[in-house]
């Protein structure tokens, strides 16, 4: 199996005390991990490329714990997330995909109410791309308060041969969620759903 050949990682945190209306008791923090790394598929197409993500799982876990410590250390305070990549373009699509279990897995083994599929994104792009990273509430993917997204980019990545793998993390919901629909505090937390 291909090695992991880690060029950069980097962590952005984001803290919002008000959007204009009146500051909520709690700060609304998120953050999001970045890894660039090396593609090994780069430059012609391979027929086989799922056992790589077995080899991206240990990166996963190491992001996923880093965006804890960032997020103040408390896995249970995290309530929404989300995964996302570019890919540089000397890959495909196809190669993002190779983030899906890695990415998402690492995030709800570490975190105690993590029930709700982990939404993702994907494109290709070069060193500056930027990506929109979508985060739903973390145990129920109905939680319309909790309908986010957190653009991330790194100005020297990805270049033609690599992959830039984010995971993003929140403590909330919007800070002025006013559109109705589930609630946080309403959660079954029994599918994922609801």
């Amino acid at each position: 199996m291909p090695e992991i050949v880690l060029r950069k990682s980097a962590i952005i945190t984001e803290t919002t005390f008000h959007e204009g209306g009146p500051a909520p008791e709690v700060p609304l923090r998120r953050a999001a991990a970045m890894s660039v790394i090396a593609n090994p598929y780069a430059g012609r197409y391979h027929a086989e490329i799922a056992p790589f993500m077995e080899d991206l799982k240990p990166l996963g876990v190491q992001m996923a714990k880093d965006l804890i410590d960032a997020l103040g250390g408390d896995a249970g305070a995290i309530e929404g997330y989300g995964k996302g990549a570019i890919i540089g373009t000397n890959g495909e699509l196809e190669h993002g995909a190779l983030w899906h279990v890695p990415g998402g897995y690492a995030m709800r083994e570490l975190m105690p109410a993590s029930a709700a599929i982990v939404p993702s994104t994907k494109k290709i792009g070069g060193p500056g791309t930027r990506l929109d990273v979508p985060l739903t509430h973390a145990n129920a993917s109905y939680v319309r308060s909790h309908f986010d997204a957190m653009e991330v980019g790194l100005p020297d990545g990805p270049k033609a041969d690599e992959l830039l793998l984010v995971l993003v993390m929140s403590t909330g919901s919007r800070i002025h969620a006013r559109v109705g629909g589930l609630k946080s505090s309403e959660v079954e937390g029994k599918d994922g759903l609801r």
